[in-house]
């Protein structure tokens, strides 16, 4: 096996805008990675967030703590900015949130 360097985007997102966000994200890039493309991981989890006042919020009022179900979402792409800019954009573009949780972490891939 050979290690091929990349950025892991994890990007947290309700249930009901999973499909619109992926879509958003392929558009952009295949994801292709060792033989295979759109490969992405999910797995289901659940969120707290307390809205400040004079946020609007799409869930939640002034001072009140939400909690709801949410999707964890993961993939990985080759190590270039560009690429990297484009797709924290379409993130952007089709997440319902003011401020979607998003992280970008550097790493390896291992691949045949």
């Amino acid at each position: 096996m050979k290690l091929l360097p990349v950025y892991r985007i994890t990007v947290f997102v309700p249930p009901a805008a999973l499909a619109r966000l992926k879509q958003g994200i392929l558009a952009v890039d295949d994801l292709a990675a060792g033989g295979y493309a759109d490969g992405m991981w999910e797995s289901d989890a659940r969120e707290q967030f307390r809205v400040l006042d004079g946020t609007r919020s799409v869930q939640g009022q002034g001072g009140e703590r939400v909690y709801q179900p949410s999707v964890r979402l993961e993939f990985c792409i080759p190590r270039d900015a560009r690429r990297l800019q484009d797709l924290l954009a379409a993130i952007a573009a089709h997440h319902p949130w003011n401020t979607p949780s998003v992280f970008v972490d550097t790493t390896e891939f291992a691949i045949a």
